[in-house]
């Protein structure tokens, strides 16, 4: 298979800006300005023409939801899937377009081997089997923002199949445990992105990008093994961080390259599945979530008050927080598939099957590419587990947080503190201040050194624990001092005079002899506020654990 290269193309080409009239707004879409786009791809699960659902006897028995997922992840590639244009997100519109692109007669389709080895790369590492042949289709439909009238597709043998992928959810009686899950995979497929629709409501016109048209997409489809939001935006999160792992996407859903649509149906037990809805294009794992609980939710209130559940597309409003009605499905589109004339069936080897003197170049070696699979996310859990003697659940929490596991381990390179340690101050104090200012790791005005050398002074009992949170606040807000430094000019070294510190310790007994005698009579509570007392005499700059064994020294003589 050769390289990408553009027949009659002209990659540097600029089409103008163009609009289409008020005609095609009968679809929603996105104002000016919007980077979303809803995507029209058929739902690799056989779709049903328009059923009602009736309303069953209520309360008769709990219901049941069932949720699917079809995700389409946009490749990691310098061109596209079948011309030499560029793929850049932020490109003036209509400047990545070239002839093939905009579906100029005597174009050609010429596939990209680095989306082919995407694609392959990805489906060894959701467990997928790899047909060795694989087909595209045409798949026809009319839109603006598809010059050609069709996409081409991978709908009778798509390049992956019967996968799984393992998920951990919150689990347990008090939802304190982490419990697996899995998920399978019905395929991945190889397929072109549509172009843009910009729609302009104050001007009755939509404006059409093709930059987008033609760049390359892995649509991986999700049996209907799900059952709720969080189930969803769990999974859609752990394939996002396997994507990014392999390299085959960035994966990044602010800029459209991973998209969900999610179908959702309700059911009482031990009855046939219920009419599904499709919600189109979630573009962020938060919104994905509330999507489907209020689908659900809704169907099930539709169905208790004697409604029904209509085939539908519907789309999430993030501001009403609900779902609204796109189109149903009772004129169900005929696609008219059928097999692209322009390209050949996509044929791979693994290493039995490789013809002899075969050029790597023009082949692409299924067993080569599992060589160079990297470690993958829940291979990444273990180690820290095992490493550093983390809790499972630590360890997700380092790998969902974008850049906090680079974080953490630059910390555990400059510190003599316990991983342990490190660990409870990355994730609960430093993820803390993250949270609460809503900044990525990457806008943090701390640094992995500047915390290493305040652990290094907690650990050395240069500083007690409540000190050491002083001066992390005072290095949030206060950016190029360091740690010693703010120590120094707020005077908050641990005493290390011991014999000061026995002095205080008597007089403060001598003091309050009230509670002494409280501890000699077995109260062993009263001992804290004699702790208390020395350290409010110290200002909080002596050893809690040392006054308390001067304390009981003391308190036994």
């Amino acid at each position: 298979m050769a390289a990408p290269v553009l027949r009659l193309g002209c990659p540097g080409t600029r089409w103008a800006l163009a609009w289409v009239g008020s005609g095609f707004h009968h679809r929603r879409g996105a104002s000016i300005g919007s980077t979303s786009n809803p995507t029209r791809e058929q739902s690799a699960v056989t779709q049903k023409p328009l059923h009602t659902a009736q309303k069953p006897r209520k309360g008769e028995h709990k219901w049941e939801a069932v949720v699917g997922l079809e995700i389409h992840a946009q490749i990691s590639s310098n061109s596209k899937l079948f011309s030499g244009s560029q793929v850049c997100f932020s490109a003036p519109p209509n400047s990545l377009v070239s002839f093939f692109d905009a579906s100029l007669p005597g174009t050609l389709p010429v596939l990209n081997r680095r989306c082919v080895e995407a694609a392959v790369m990805t489906g060894l590492a959701l467990n997928c089997h790899i047909n060795k042949k694989s087909l595209f289709d045409r798949k026809h439909y009319f839109y603006a923002d598809l010059p050609a009238g069709y996409q081409i597709t991978q709908q009778r043998l798509p390049i992956a199949v019967n996968g799984s992928l393992v998920y951990s959810v919150w689990g347990g009686k008090k939802r304190s445990q982490m419990v697996s899950r899995t998920v399978r995979i019905k395929q991945i497929q190889l397929e072109q992105d549509s172009g843009k629709s910009l729609h302009d409501d104050l001007r009755a016109q939509t404006l059409i990008d093709l930059n987008r048209a033609g760049v390359g997409l892995l649509e991986v489809v999700l049996e209907p093994d799900l059952s709720c939001g969080e189930e969803a935006a769990t999974v859609v999160r752990e394939l996002q961080l396997i994507l990014q792992a392999l390299g085959t996407s960035q994966a990044n859903m602010s800029e459209g390259q991973l998209r969900v649509d999610a179908n959702v149906s309700v059911h009482h037990p031990g009855e046939p599945l219920g009419i599904r809805t499709e919600v189109k294009n979630l573009n962020s794992i938060r919104f994905l979530a509330k999507a489907i609980d209020f689908e659900i939710q809704r169907q099930i209130n539709e169905l208790e008050t004697g409604g029904e559940i209509l085939n539908e597309t519907r789309s999430f409003d993030c501001q009403l927080g609900c779902t609204v009605p796109m189109r149903d499905k009772e004129g169900k589109q005929d696609y008219r598939f059928m097999p692209e004339p322009n390209l050949p069936p996509l044929v791979l080897y693994d290493t039995t099957s490789l013809p002899a003197g075969a050029d790597s170049q023009q082949v692409i070696n299924i067993d080569q590419i599992r060589d160079t699979l990297p470690e993958l996310p829940s291979v990444t859990r273990e180690r820290l587990v095992q490493l550093y003697g983390l809790l499972p659940e630590h360890s997700f929490t380092l790998l969902n947080e974008v850049g906090l596991l680079e974080f953490f381990q630059n910390v555990i390179k400059e510190t003599r503190a316990e991983p342990k340690k490190v660990a409870n101050w990355v994730l609960n104090t430093f993820l803390g201040y993250l949270k609460q200012q809503n900044l990525a790791v990457s806008e943090s005005p701390v640094s992995p050194s500047a915390l290493a050398e305040l652990l290094n002074l907690l650990d050395s009992k240069a500083i007690s624990s409540s000190a050491a949170k002083q001066v992390f606040q005072e290095l949030w807000s206060a950016e190029g001092k360091t740690a010693a430094q703010v120590v120094s000019e707020q005077k908050l070294e641990l005493m290390q005079d011991l014999e000061a510190l026995d002095r205080l310790c008597l007089s403060t007994m001598e003091g309050h002899p009230q509670v002494v005698m409280d501890v000699k009579k077995g109260n062993s509570r009263a001992i804290n506020k004699l702790i208390g007392l020395v350290r409010k005499a110290t200002l909080s700059r002596a050893d809690p654990a040392l006054i308390k064994d001067i304390l009981e020294k003391r308190l036994r003589s």
